[in-house]
């Protein structure tokens, strides 16, 4: 039977949050399930930012969205601003991939420094001795490809 995990944090714009999901054996895999971000001053100002999600660190965020790129997990872009003729807008895409090492959310605004809360579940699956291997090797290649 598997579980849900969630973590919340809020970003500076450019920087990056570790979780750390990683265990001794590495047979509890995670799937996200839902990745949601709010400003944490709502239509205070004009604003427009991104977060994403990879399976290795980043160091710092970037606006721009490259869904080739193997170790992203998911993307957010939020626009709102303090006018009220355009409403808030938002998108959330992330992948079914399944992963048994720690994540790194990070953030990038077009508009200046703002920031970002973010919210995630993740549901856990039990992993094999094989597939628990394979994520891990998997793992080890993106890092080594770095």
């Amino acid at each position: 039977m598997s579980k849900k995990l969630s973590f919340k944090g809020i970003l500076d714009e450019g920087l990056e949050d570790k979780i750390r999901l990683r265990t001794k054996n590495g047979k509890t895999g995670y799937k996200i399930i839902r990745f949601d971000v709010i400003m944490n001053t709502p239509g205070a100002a004009d604003y427009e930012t991104t977060v994403k999600i990879y399976s290795k660190p980043q160091g710092s965020g970037s606006t721009s969205i490259d869904f080739s790129e193997s170790d992203l997990l998911a993307v957010a872009y939020l626009e709102d601003g303090n006018n009220y003729i355009y409403p808030m807008s938002k998108m959330v895409i992330f992948d079914n991939e399944v992963f048994n090492q720690d994540i790194f959310v990070n953030t990038a605004s077009l508009t200046g420094t703002i920031k970002v809360n973010y919210y995630i579940e993740l549901e856990t699956i039990a992993l094999s001795e094989t597939q628990s291997t394979q994520l891990t090797l998997k793992s080890l290649r993106q890092i080594a490809s770095r």
